[in-house]
């Protein structure tokens, strides 16, 4: 599943554990069908739905992408998310997800699909809508359908293939009376049928190995939906769709779709240049055009404080409230303050120079920050949930987490709830942390199985600690290797690698605030302004170590210490502070949790932050290691470089089929490496995957949901990973675009989009395809 990014053993549970203690039978047994209730998805969509009749026919709408895709074919490794954009604007689909996340036929290319046997084999049978063609003229048919299997079936080296579950279950594919029936016979059961042919590529593309490798990662000369391709200019970051003339449903609306390529935190920029129509925007981007568009009547993302209540670091804020950063250039620090009023009054001329060019860069700043603003006024924010939840993971392989009562620990001390407000309170969407490692709230196979784990419980998680060894105030051993290599790493233990950092969606992984090494916080150490650096540990002791290497006490914020606030050692800690750290065989509890860092981290820091305290709390120490993006996974998350790691997973309408890799447990290889498949918390049982097995072979609907939801229950016992909340999605669109935004769940209707006639205002409800 997944947006986010790997040999040893992870430690499995034992049989004994689970049967002796806090996973009762009753939380394995999932919910028959008679007994399932509808969950709806805990936010809505935000499209501005409007009738075909309300939107003009014409126009071009340009929509921010991360970057010019490296292929074009959805079946590469190399495939991201503006591939799956292209192809579901020009390729067929033969389902399409509904806004409750569940597949639904598309009857532009499908009159019906069932299965039509079960026993000795499993058949399904495809009839296509008599009008689809590809964009040659030639119809779509059982050539197409068998060209595909023979490319994804894993039986020929020469493909590429980067996935072909499913496709390797298929035996053989039939015409049946003629080419517009398919007869797709399976070797083996199997549930997620739904999920296979969906996009479908030209037999064009699929017949040949070079074609599949190489032909279709540029261009597709040949497609079949409501747009085709016109050019794909790498130079420019664009890539231009077009009406087709061949299609056959529902005439798209607009004239071109232009997907423009701008990095997420330059959005802002580019939507106030009028260089876009459209963009995916990180919280405080969408704080900043949501105020812009003040003098409309707007309200900020972030609703008034409550008093008493801290404010939330990394989360959007509105300007002139306490705590709150002003425009570029309009206030200065009380040092810095000082020390201008000394510059102007002719105490030092060079500084004077110095500072009227730094004055005058701020102009500048503040200049071009309200321009900005007057562009950013022209759009609105557009919100919902992502179909995507942010984890907690728990490397199980080695270290403290090897034992799954450290695990245990660890999770019982999170307060979900706080995470999730932490998240998504400030932007006004529904905080409800995930129930579910699985599916999400709106799809079928959805429950909330985390009462398999245990909620927060501060008690119980250091009971867990106890009973696996850690003890309060125990001795710790300080070896001169370690120390020396703390010296040379800082308080992380180990030193990034150089150029490595974490992917972002995420639209969704954190970034840091500069390029400082992890844990390094700036404290003032003078009126003049100028900074100190400590490096620092979420630790129960109240100290730090400046890099002159004194110790001073840390106050904690939280007992009403100022941020940054330092004292010689000696000083009394605040009241209630811990008194030693939990240690085991002369070791401390220490944990390294790496987070990625760059544009659009804030909400990771912030939770990593959160999570950091509430581990303190019961004797957890958290080391933090901020790495470069670009590596995130590849060089730390994938190759087991942590022990905690905050990264994301999208939903799949097929979690029996999309998430078995993600939870499969690992299997040792003849070099003595580890194959995790994507399960990069190493933590798996066979359980889990007999379970699995069976979802994906039953052809029973309310049989596999039944399944999927005893798998997840497991998984969250084994606590490995730790669902916190849906990620948010927030889409940047000018008040005219109908039937576009946040999705959510649902497959884009290309179609239908487009911008409103004069006068013409949204539908209450969107419109019925």
């Amino acid at each position: 599943m997944s947006h986010d990014g790997v040999g040893l053993r992870a430690v499995m549970r034992s049989v004994a554990f689970l049967t002796a203690g806090a996973l009762a039978v009753p939380v394995l047994t999932a919910c028959s069908a008679d007994d399932e209730e509808r969950v709806s998805p805990v936010a809505a969509q935000d499209i501005a739905p409007a009738g075909r009749n309300q939107v003009t026919d014409g126009g071009t709408l340009r929509w921010a992408v991360d970057a010019v895709p490296a292929t074009l074919n959805t079946f590469q490794a190399d495939a991201d998310a503006t591939t799956a954009r292209v192809a579901g604007a020009v390729l067929p689909s033969l389902y399409r997800l509904d806004r409750d996340g569940r597949p639904q036929l598309n009857p532009d290319y499908l009159e019906s699909a069932k299965v039509v046997d079960e026993e000795p084999k499993q058949v399904v049978l495809y009839k296509l809508n008599q009008q689809a063609v590809w964009s040659d003229g030639r119809e779509i048919g059982a050539d197409d359908f068998a060209a595909q299997w023979r490319a994804l079936s894993g039986k020929d080296s020469a493909y590429w293939t980067a996935r072909n579950a499913g496709y390797d279950r298929i035996e053989k594919i039939e015409r049946g009376k003629n080419n517009l029936e398919v007869r797709v016979t399976f070797s083996r059961p199997y549930a997620d049928w739904k999920s296979l042919f969906s996009p479908l590529y030209p037999k064009d593309v699929m017949g040949a190995a070079a074609t599949f490798n190489d032909g279709a990662r540029s261009k597709l000369n040949v497609t079949a939906g409501p747009f085709a391709l016109q050019s794909v200019d790498s130079k420019t970051g664009e890539i231009h769709l077009t009406r087709n003339p061949r299609w056959w449903g529902r005439p798209a609306k607009l004239a071109e779709i232009a997907l423009v390529a701008v990095p997420r935190d330059q959005r802002a920029t580019a939507l106030a240049a009028n260089r876009i129509d459209m963009a995916d925007v990180d919280p405080e981007q969408a704080n900043r055009i949501t105020l812009a568009a003040g003098a409309r009547g707007s309200a900020p993302l972030e609703g008034p404080s409550t008093p008493g209540t801290p404010s939330t670091p990394g989360t959007p804020s509105v300007p002139g409230t306490p705590g709150t950063p002003s425009t570029p250039g309009t206030t200065l620090s009380p040092a810095k303050a000082l020390r201008s009023w000394a510059v102007a009054h002719g105490s030092d001329e060079a500084a004077a120079r110095d500072e009227a060019g730094v004055r005058e860069k701020l102009r500048q700043a503040a200049a071009q920050y309200a321009s900005e603003q007057t562009g950013l006024s022209g759009f609105v924010v557009r919100k919902s949930l992502e179909p995507a939840y942010t984890q907690l993971a728990l490397n199980g392989s080695e270290g403290p987490l090897a034992d799954e009562r450290v695990r245990r620990a660890v999770a019982r001390a999170l307060d979900r709830d706080e995470l999730a407000q932490a998240v998504l309170k400030p932007l006004g969407l529904p905080a409800v942390p995930v129930g579910s490692h699985l599916a999400l709230a709106g799809q079928q196979a959805y429950a909330d199985n985390s009462g398999a784990l245990g909620g927060h419980d501060a008690k119980e998680a250091q009971a867990l600690l106890v009973d696996a060894g850690w003890v309060p105030g125990g001795p710790v051993k300080e070896e001169k290797k370690d120390k020396e290599k703390g010296k040379a790493a800082g308080s992380e233990g180990k030193k990034a690698a150089p150029g490595s950092e974490p992917e972002s969606d995420d639209g969704g992984y954190t970034v840091g605030e500069d390029n400082k090494p992890a844990g390094i916080h700036r404290a003032k150490a003078d009126p003049a302004g100028e900074t100190e650096e400590y490096r620092t540990t979420h630790s129960d002791e109240q100290t730090a170590t400046r890099f002159d290497g004194k110790r001073y006490a840390r106050h904690d914020t939280r007992q009403g210490g100022a941020p940054g606030a330092y004292a010689p050692k000696g000083t009394a800690a605040p009241a209630g502070a811990a008194s030693g750290v939990l240690a085991k065989d002369g070791k401390p509890l220490t944990l390294r949790f790496v987070l990625p860092s760059g544009p659009g981290s804030e909400s990771l820091n912030t939770v990593a932050d959160h999570i950091a305290r509430m581990l303190e709390r019961i004797g957890i120490r958290t080391e933090t290691t901020k790495v470069a993006g670009d590596s995130y996974f590849k060089d730390h998350i994938a190759s087991g470089q942590y022990d905690l790691a905050l990264y994301s997973w999208p939903a799949s309408a097929f979690p029996a089929t999309d998430a078995r890799p993600i939870f499969a447990k690992p299997v040792p290889a003849a070099d003595g490496s580890l194959t995790v498949e994507q399960n990069y918390t190493r933590v798996g049982t066979d359980q889990v995957d007999q379970l699995f097995d069976q979802a994906i072979g039953t052809l029973d609907e309310s049989e596999e949901r039944a399944l999927v939801r005893k798998a997840d229950a497991r998984i969250w016992a084994a606590a490995g990973s730790i669902p916190l909340y849906q990620r948010p999605q927030l889409t940047a669109v000018r008040p005219n675009l109908a039937n576009a935004g946040s999705f959510g769940f649902q497959t884009p209707l290309y179609e239908d989009m487009g911008f409103l006639k004069k006068g013409a205002k949204p539908s209450a409800t969107p419109s019925t395809p």
